[in-house]
């Protein structure tokens, strides 16, 4: 199987590699956590010139006409540089509702707006009780006239503060958990019943908690009543991307620790001259390879029809990149001694985005049981 980039693959790998390394250093990153809003309006204008806001959406609708490998391309390169821009919330997760669940007449509005930098969506989909389940859902959808109302709470709404709409999971029938009578609405963020408090994340990122109360909702992506496949679907892509930002990540964590092993220096010589930490750092490669691949794998799986059959592959791809992140985090926390536990060093930050990657949409340990319920990677017949 080939897996080299094409050319114009390569081109927005070098581009926004190019792009990050001259804009997003440490430091740079550490005040743009720290500012109000937690990213930079700046670097989103400049993502949109190179047409990474555009990528999974059709040329028609003002997009690049990208896929899965190339989403992972440019997940990997933000993972690299620990990029705090709204690109997955709004592009990946938000991009994919809107290509799978929206009439030509509403992607026609909202994707130029977004391949241009003017839209900001979040997917707004935790409740408290919910614990991964898409489909434990209190947040209520009614009728109401020719429309929907939403009511309910709903919690750590990736970049929901900065959003301009919100894609929100409701109830419209039946009971908690059914998979039936899920419905997915899209909401203007700043209108009439809608109440944000943001607050910054533990990987340095921004959240919201998100209070709904007979807030109507501008439109519904797919069918009111079943929308729960929607949902996992633009989730298993959602995971797919995550998993190429963990490679990214780890990659650059794992360059950090070969560094300083190469010049941390202990009884007059490097500490990477020592065999006991060679293997560890074989170790840290070695997880990093593996992910890699599981990202490959993700990416080609990402636009599986059968559902089933792409939900096992997201489960295995969880489990190996959740448990090798924490492997490689850990071991390079420990091999950096007392420096790498200190906010004022990149390491740690590594290791906290990663720890989050690995919550995101259901840890290891939840996806483990999930792929053993199902039969294992490779369902029997």
């Amino acid at each position: 199987m080939d897996f080299e980039l094409s050319d114009e693959q390569r081109l927005i790998q070098e581009s926004l590699q190019r792009l990050l390394a001259d804009r997003y250093g440490f430091e740079a990153r550490r005040a743009l956590a720290a500012s109000p809003e937690g990213w930079s309006r700046e670097l989103w204008s400049a993502y949109a010139e190179l047409g990474i806001l555009g990528l999974p959406f059709a040329e028609a609708e003002g997009g690049f006409g990208g896929g899965a490998v190339e989403t992972m391309i440019v997940m990997q390169a933000l993972g690299g540089a620990l990029a705090l821009e709204p690109y997955w919330t709004t592009v990946v997760v938000g991009g994919g509702f809107l290509r799978h669940g929206a009439g030509a007449e509403l992607r026609a509005e909202l994707a130029p707006r977004i391949a241009a930098g003017e839209l900001l969506l979040a997917f707004a989909h935790v409740e408290p009780q919910s614990y991964y389940d898409l489909a434990d859902l209190q947040t209520t959808a009614r009728r109401d006239g020719d429309g929907w109302v939403l009511d309910g709470r709903k919690g750590v709404v990736i970049h929901g503060d900065s959003a301009d709409r919100l894609i929100v999971t409701a109830r419209t029938a039946g009971g908690p958990r059914d998979r039936k009578g899920v419905g997915i609405f899209l909401l203007d963020a700043r209108g009439e019943g809608v109440a944000r408090h943001g607050y910054p994340t533990m990987d340095g990122g921004r959240a919201a908690e998100i209070l709904l109360t007979g807030a109507r909702a501008e439109a519904v992506l797919g069918d009111p009543e079943d929308g729960l496949p929607l949902a996992e679907r633009v989730v298993d892509e959602g995971i797919a991307a995550l998993a190429a930002e963990a490679v990214g990540a780890m990659e650059a964590a794992q360059v950090l620790t070969l560094d300083y092993l190469k010049t941390r220096k202990q009884f007059g010589v490097p500490i990477g001259s020592f065999q006991a930490i060679q293997h560890r750092a074989a170790d840290m490669m070695v997880q990093l390879e593996q992910t890699r691949s599981m990202a490959m794998y993700a990416a080609m799986m990402a636009s599986e029809d059968d559902a089933a059959e792409r939900r096992r592959a997201m489960n295995a791809v969880k489990v190996q990149v959740g448990r090798a992140a924490r492997k490689l985090g850990q071991e390079a926390i420990q091999l950096h001694g007392g420096i790498g536990m200190t906010m004022e060093y990149a390491i740690g930050h590594y290791f906290a985005r990663l720890t989050a990657i690995d919550l995101q949409f259901g840890d290891a340990d939840r996806h483990l049981r999930q792929l053993s319920d199902a039969g294992g990677l490779i369902a029997a017949a």
